[in-house]
């Protein structure tokens, strides 16, 4: 790889969130090409893991919600006027 090539590399890479960066040093791209394909890789799965976990979240939350709308609620009366007697 020309040094060009390998500075241009580095200042990619190093723009990259750490998680992301180290996976694509651990890599040794000789390209700038194959740099940008990996993280590119490396972004679209970890945005798809973060929808997905956001995605699961929401459909806990949902659970509860639901959950809670069924349950019984405690017995209420009326107010119904109660008829008392008067005794001698």
């Amino acid at each position: 790889m020309f040094l060009e090539e390998a500075a241009k590399v580095e200042r990619y890479i190093g723009g990259l969130p750490d998680i992301i960066h180290g996976s694509v040093m651990a890599s040794k791209p000789q390209s700038m090409q194959e740099a940008i394909e990996f993280a590119t890789e490396m972004m679209d799965k970890k945005m798809f893991t973060r929808a997905e976990r956001q995605a699961e979240q929401k459909r806990k939350l949902d659970d509860t919600s639901r959950n809670n709308q069924h349950q019984q609620q405690p017995f209420k009366r009326n107010n119904v006027a109660r008829a008392y007697t008067v005794g001698p």
